[in-house]
């Protein structure tokens, strides 16, 4: 007798001889003859007692054909044999429609999940082919029968599904100085230790694009100014050893004297060993502008992941106060302004400005000169954004103004939001650390579902006890894929796992990394507070004081779970403000399918970001920043807050600046500034005049606008998906003075 049976996806579930009955039964249905319930039960009975203790479903389905074939019933044979076909084709089917979106370059949200990879490249088209024949794989085989109902019925997404089987984890902080100074071996040859800039900034393109590879999200670079500012040095000496070349002079006195800051500066009325110091500072500023240069250029050219999209990368800079680490900031500043290429906009890296009271934010600040100068980069280029280390939750017992490795003791971020810092299992830093996975959940439905409920308490209740129950299943979903990740070997991670992850140069190529990856982060992330607060009271958190303290309550309650579960499992969990992309219209879509439109709710082509105020509520950015600042300190997996502000930003540095004292005021860890740049796609002119059709430079009409999608830009809309081109045509400009600034 058949006691099991193995299903498609490798699931083992008992025999349930009720589902042949219903297969003979439909197939009889369909002939002239109709049902024969005493045959049915016949077949049922031979299948079943002469199975094998464990049959596969196809196994069990070839018997009762068999069975069909010697009946007198030949036409139910016909049937049943047509309707297996049927449905082996259908499951074909969706394949085949999916790889042909691919294979004709249609643009779809297939094809368009992710704005910063061309689908239509050879390269790309194999990423799709991979992407979208794995995630069947993880659905069927492993993830857990809880997980799967959950994202079955849209209410949890699982990130980066199809790198699931690779056992990689999301996003790391290079340290980079351990690059630098010792070189690297990640597969054939090795790369030297740096002597000078120029090979300083190659090593940090190399490391980034080889991770790359090793990972399925992001890389950052936490402190891009004390790790490149050594190499300033040794090439300001470089330089004077090439002038004693010249001149037959030493000036071997000069190599460790202090430099008072690197900037070009005429030679004229300089006589003798000033005129020598000053010239060796020119030749250096111009090597370090060249190889900030490079590394931008690089940044936006070199692909990664079979050759399809550039590394999504960031550097985070700012506090160092040597004349050195000024001299990288300043070039790297420079450089943004400049623009690469034809002069456009660089999409990459994502820079983002370490904003510290006593460094570099009051006019008595050392570096408030190249604050100023980010802010007025910023204006025109979008970046740098801007992370308040002086927000309460950013802040470190041992951070010290004199301490020469402070940049350890400093939070550094993703470009995206991604934040790590806080560590159960090692030191609290963000260098050589990141997030291993994470997982959003869809607390718009569960909000939906308790809209029939009269009483609004209860309909409240109701949504907490449906929010508790799926944070217990994505704490297992995540629990479950780090148990699967940490059976890698460090060999399959030959950069990540020798150079760049704390404590992993204890690795043997052998070892697990089971010992290691406990010091990264696992994100419970949300989508829709503003949808949710709709459907649950009418309002959102931007209308009402009443919507805002429970959208508080709730995020408060995930983020209490959370640490339940770090204390339970023994994991870093974090509650991360899911930067959604390809994510806030798939959600959407499937809801309104089920749930109809509903206004406020479901009426979009998209769930608003997190705990974001929508962007089309018209309102003033210090109303969107009261409002959105208190999910911050809760949202310690990642957080962004944006202001849209109107016209060209180029000649208004003023207005990023009230931005910053905002973050400062309210207690924000991260922020940026969204503005309207146009850029020529064929001569790369940019302006921020509005509605622009053609190119007043060439009159090419091939113009777009360049946008920031969920914290990093696109150079082109054409790869936009349907729901964050919905969310871009509605956002709105948020009007308002210029706060009154804290300097």
């Amino acid at each position: 007798m058949i006691q099991t049976v193995v299903k498609r996806d490798g699931r083992i579930v008992g025999f349930n001889e009720q589902k042949i009955q219903a297969a003979i039964r439909k197939a009889m249905l369909h002939t002239d003859k109709g049902e024969d319930e005493s045959l049915i039960n016949l077949i049922t009975d031979h299948v079943n007692f002469r199975g094998k203790s464990q049959m596969t479903v196809e196994d069990i389905q070839d018997a009762v054909e068999k069975e069909l074939m010697k009946s007198k019933r030949k036409d139910v044979a016909q049937k049943y044999i047509a309707y297996r076909n049927q449905r082996s084709i259908a499951r074909k089917a969706k394949t085949r429609d999916i790889f042909m979106s691919i294979v004709n370059a249609k643009n779809n949200d297939i094809t368009r999940e992710n704005a910063n990879m061309n689908a239509d490249t050879p390269a790309g088209m194999m990423m799709k082919f991979a992407s979208e024949t794995t995630k069947p794989f993880v659905d069927d085989y492993l993830l857990s029968e809880e997980s799967q109902e959950a994202v079955r019925n849209n209410v949890l997404h699982i990130h980066d599904k199809d790198y699931y089987p690779t056992k990689s984890l999301t996003c790391v902080q290079h340290p980079l100085d351990i690059i630098l100074q010792h070189g690297f071996t990640a597969g054939h040859g090795s790369s030297r230790p740096a002597k000078r800039i120029e090979t300083a900034a190659v090593l940090a393109c190399i490391s980034l694009e080889t991770c790359q590879n090793e990972m399925h999200g992001g890389q950052a670079i936490p402190a891009f100014d004390f790790y490149l500012a050594p190499y300033v040095r040794s090439t300001y000496q470089e330089e004077l050893k090439n002038l004693e070349a010249l001149t037959g002079e030493s000036l071997s006195a000069l190599y460790d004297a202090p430099v008072d800051d690197y900037e070009l500066r005429p030679l004229e009325g300089l006589q003798g060993e000033a005129r020598l110091r000053q010239h060796a500072v020119n030749k250096t500023v111009n090597r370090v502008h060249q190889a900030m240069e490079a590394f931008i250029h690089n940044m936006n050219t070199i692909h990664s992941r079979g050759g399809n999209q550039v590394v999504f990368s960031s550097i985070n800079y700012g506090t160092d106060t040597s004349a050195e680490g000024r001299c990288v900031m300043r070039e790297i500043l420079k450089s943004t302004y400049e623009g690469v290429g034809n002069g456009e906009t660089a999409i990459f890296p994502i820079q983002i400005w370490k904003k510290k009271r006593g460094v570099n934010y009051l006019p008595e600040d050392p570096n408030y000169d190249l604050y100023q100068l980010a802010c007025k980069v910023t204006a025109r280029r979008f970046f740098p954004n801007f992370l308040n280390l002086d927000a309460s939750f950013n802040q470190h017992t041992y951070w010290r103004a004199d301490d020469p490795e402070r940049y350890r003791w400093e939070v550094a971020t993703m470009g995206c939001r991604t934040r790590v810092f806080e560590n159960r299992f090692g030191p609290k830093t963000s260098v050589a650390r990141g997030n291993l996975s994470f997982s959003t959940i869809n607390i718009v439905r569960m909000a939906i579902e308790c809209m029939g409920i009269s009483n609004k308490e209860e309909r409240i209740n109701t949504f907490f006890s449906k929010l508790d129950n799926m944070l217990e299943v994505t704490a297992r979903q995540l629990d479950e894929r780090f148990q699967f990740q940490k059976t890698a070997m460090a060999k399959q991670f030959p950069l990540l796992m020798k150079y760049l992850w704390i404590d992993a140069d204890h690795l043997k190529p052998e070892d697990s990394i089971e010992s290691v990856i406990n010091q990264g982060t696992l994100g419970i992330g949300f989508i829709g507070l503003a949808e949710c607060l709709k459907a649950l009271i009418g309002q959102h958190h931007g209308e009402s004081e009443e919507a805002q303290q429970l959208g508080l309550r709730i995020v408060t309650y995930m983020r209490d779970r959370v640490n339940e579960f770090s204390e339970r499992y023994q994991h870093n969990y974090s509650v991360l403000a899911t930067p959604a992309e390809g994510l806030s219209g798939k959600f959407t879509k499937r809801d309104r399918k089920e749930f109809g439109l509903i206004e406020g709710v479901t009426d979009r082509d998209y769930y608003t970001n997190s705990n974001h105020v929508p962007v089309y509520y018209k309102c003033s950015a210090l109303h969107k920043a009261q409002v959105e600042a208190p999910y911050h300190d809760l949202t310690r997996g990642g957080h962004i807050f944006y202001v849209e502000i109107d016209g060209d930003a180029t000649h208004n540095p003023q207005v990023i600046m009230s931005v910053v004292d905002m973050m400062d005021r309210y207690n924000m860890g991260y922020g940026s500034v969204n503005h309207n740049r146009n850029r020529c796609m064929d001569c790369g002119y940019e302006n921020a005049e509005p509605n622009v059709e053609t190119c007043p430079k060439c009159g090419s009409e091939h113009v777009d606008r360049l946008q920031r999608i969920t914290g990093y830009l696109v150079g082109t809309t054409d790869r936009w998906n349907s729901g964050k081109l919905a969310e871009l045509h509605d956002r709105v400009i948020h009007v308002d003075t210029p706060a009154d600034g804290n300097n």
